[in-house]
């Protein structure tokens, strides 16, 4: 039997995702907490399981990685303001030497 217990304040957020990979990563840890809940359900109260800290630390691991996803959008929508700013500027010389 597996005696490794997950434990919230040792989740970490993997480096280096894509946005896809990051969405992919937030439904599957959605399934599998999904899961985890269901059998906390079908398990008899005085059972000796640890779904519930299993769960917390899954959960604390997506809170992990939708902050990374929030990141990522922060990080495209100040790309893409430069983006903007520098074509505003490059329309603006255009038309004062036109």
């Amino acid at each position: 039997m597996d005696t490794y217990h997950l434990k919230p304040e040792n989740m970490r957020a993997p480096d280096n995702l894509s946005r896809a990979e990051i969405q992919k990563s937030l439904e599957e840890l959605d399934s599998k907490i999904k899961t985890l809940r269901a059998k906390v359900n079908a398990t008899a109260a005085d059972s000796n399981h640890t779904y519930h800290e299993h769960i917390a630390a899954l959960e604390a691991k997506r809170h992990l990685i939708a902050n990374k996803l929030g990141d990522a959008e922060d990080t495209h929508s100040k790309w893409q303001e430069l983006k903007d700013g520098l074509d505003n500027l490059k329309n603006d010389l255009n038309k004062l030497f036109s």
